[in-house]
């Protein structure tokens, strides 16, 4: 028979709400994210104990009775394994202020990176974004994803900063051997790519990327295109030009 496991700071809780009752397993909940991607195998790696719970923390056991009126078996194998598929993992108040702030920080560097000023047409930080939304008092919803977040945010945020989504479009001339290589890395980053020619291994891209991309893509070329490679920003928005601005990426 295996051994109850005495709840530690360490157990993680699944649970499973069925007929009226709660079921809950205890378990490493590292693991468990392996066994539900199908890294881990090993059951036995996962639960703390092949035990099922009314209440873990009260070491409150599940009878028999309600097992079979739940799961129309009392096999607690199966029953563990069907709780650790369906059920939702518990999650402790520390655990879950960190995941809030962290989906926090994901919208705002979502935002930073898509959005610009409406007035400047320049980027926002990434922290002056995390303050903007302070300042309106905007929570984080754990059950959405930051996509839709992301656009939530960025509505109520127009109330009260000028911030608009935009694209930017650049020009990229590249030449030496090592275009092709560098042409792969960059493409990664934009949305789009409008035009691609080569001449004599030369390359000239353009493409459409958001503008958290633009430092990314300007450091690929510093770093791999020994002083050769040429970023210039074509267009910041849809409709408004910006003369041409180069940004030449040269070999220091």
């Amino acid at each position: 028979m295996s051994k109850v496991i005495a709840p530690t700071n360490e157990i993680s809780v699944v649970r499973l709400k069925k007929c009226g009752k709660r079921f809950e397993v205890a378990c490493h909940k590292d693991n468990l994210l392996s066994w539900r991607n199908n890294i881990e195998k090993d059951i036995d790696d996962v639960l703390r104990s092949r035990k099922v719970f009314l209440n873990v923390s009260k070491r409150q056991m599940a009878k028999n009775t309600d097992l079979m009126a739940a799961f129309n078996t009392d096999n607690v194998d199966a029953i563990c394994k069907e709780i650790l598929e369906k059920g939702e993992l518990q999650v402790t108040e520390r655990e879950r202020h960190s995941q809030s702030d962290s989906l926090f920080k994901d919208i705002a560097t979502n935002i930073s990176n898509e959005c610009v000023n409406s007035e400047t047409k320049c980027p926002y930080t990434v922290e002056m974004i995390e303050q903007a939304l302070k300042d309106i008092r905007f929570s984080v919803k754990p059950h959405q994803t930051v996509a839709q977040q992301t656009i939530e945010a960025t509505s109520l945020l127009k109330k009260s900063i000028p911030i608009e989504r935009t694209n930017m479009r650049i020009k990229i001339a590249i030449c030496g051997k090592d275009a092709k290589k560098m042409k792969d890395k960059i493409v990664q980053h934009c949305s789009k790519v409008e035009e691609e020619s080569w001449n004599s291994g030369n390359l000239t891209l353009v493409g459409i990327i958001v503008p958290g991309s633009l430092r990314i893509i300007s450091d690929i070329i510093s770093a791999d295109s020994k002083g050769t490679g040429k970023l210039d920003v074509l267009i910041l928005t849809e409709t408004d030009v910006i003369d041409d601005e180069a940004v030449e990426v040269t070999e220091e």
